[in-house]
């Protein structure tokens, strides 16, 4: 159910949308590249809004909108030598939700992942090619994210519903295939950021993705009432 102007059981807080990564691992480090391209049109907020109220059915649920560049002290921190990392997600949050008042704050951030058989990472929403990629034609669309649940008084975190060792279970039992990634066959990488947004193969290829993780997890997270810490 929509509260966006009423009492509010859980704010969502997607903040996964805005770009879209293009990156290439070459044969030595010196050949990596990444490139950068705007994706808001292609609404991945708004999906994950709409598969937490589809999750939380019955629950009042309300999007919580911020400005743009709330989150860049949390994705680009400055480099201080005493910081302390842990609570900067926390201290965005408490900065967008002011006057919200929501019981809990559901929060989608990117995060990096490893590429499998290698010792390179991929952070977010992208599509990545290698060395051998321009003979093969061959690309993975991946997707790293995650979901962080705070107390909407305290903005104390709630423990993860999911866990570490459930975590490490499905990565052993995903070894083939690995639901961060998706093969795409006989692909051509779009040559410039406006190519990108155009690529209907990209947008629906990652839309899928995230619908099928995000109503394989947020269950759990939707229904978390543990301690919060």
């Amino acid at each position: 159910m929509s509260t966006d102007g009423g009492p509010c059981q859980i704010g969502v807080i997607p903040a996964i949308g805005d770009k879209f990564v293009l990156e290439h691992i070459g044969l030595t480090v010196f050949g990596n590249e990444f490139t950068d391209a705007p994706i808001e049109p292609w609404g991945l907020d708004e999906l994950v809004v709409a598969r937490v109220r589809a999750a939380a059915a019955g629950q009042s649920v309300k999007r919580i909108i911020y400005a743009r560049g709330a989150f860049d002290p949390y994705y680009h921190p400055p480099r201080e030598l005493f910081r302390d990392a842990r609570n900067d997600l926390a201290n965005v949050i408490r900065q967008v939700t002011a006057n919200s008042n929501c019981e809990r704050y559901l929060v989608a951030t990117r995060f990096s992942g490893q590429v499998p058989g290698t010792n390179q990472g991929a952070e977010g929403i992208g599509v990545l090619t290698n060395w051998s990629s321009g003979a093969f034609k061959t690309a993975s669309l991946f997707a790293f994210f995650r979901i962080t649940v705070f107390d909407g008084k305290t903005f104390a975190k709630y423990e993860d519903p999911i866990g570490l060792g459930a975590r490490l279970a499905s990565s052993l039992t995903n070894l083939v295939k690995d639901e961060n990634f998706t093969p795409l066959k006989d692909f051509d990488v779009p040559s410039t950021p406006d190519a990108v947004v155009s690529d209907i193969r990209l947008r629906d290829g990652v839309r899928a993705m995230l619908t099928a993780k995000l109503d394989k997890y947020l269950p759990a997270y939707v229904a978390a009432s543990g301690s919060a810490q």
